[in-house]
């Protein structure tokens, strides 16, 4: 597994995030233990539901940095918290996919690397989408 420490740049998820995670498992909990009233099912819905936030939150603190490039190509997270590292060559395309939906504009940082395809949101980056496309054409060599 190649390090993510070079010169190039690096994405990752804010710090503050994967704490709020947490902070939300324990509020389901405790709201699950607050208004179960003797009902199991309500209480194991509340903690499989805080258990599933734990492990989103734990891939964060595992995982921080989702995108790394440097001249030589870029590093994305694979699986849970895996990584791959992509030569340049065998990126296709890096664009941003902007879509409306329920009245509100997203956008996608999309790294196709013809058998594989990567997104990344503003959250998953810590950055703007449309900012890390122009930094990774920047980075990558001509």
């Amino acid at each position: 597994m190649r390090p993510l420490v070079s010169p190039g740049r690096q994405w990752r998820v804010p710090a503050v995030l994967p704490v709020a995670k947490a902070g939300g498992a324990v509020v389901l909990v405790a709201v699950g233990l607050l208004f179960a009233d003797g009902d199991v099912v309500q209480l194991v819905l509340a903690v499989l539901a805080a258990a599933i936030l734990l492990g989103w939150a734990t891939r964060d603190v595992l995982a921080p940095v989702r995108l790394a490039a440097d001249p030589e190509g870029i590093t994305v997270v694979r699986g849970f918290a895996g990584r791959r590292h992509l030569p340049w060559s065998a990126v296709e395309a890096v664009t941003v996919d902007r879509r409306a939906r329920r009245g509100l504009a997203g956008e996608v940082l999309e790294i196709d690397a013809g058998d594989s395809l990567y997104l990344f949101g503003r959250i998953d980056l810590g950055a703007d989408p449309v900012e890390v496309a122009e930094a990774l054409h920047a980075i990558r060599p001509d």
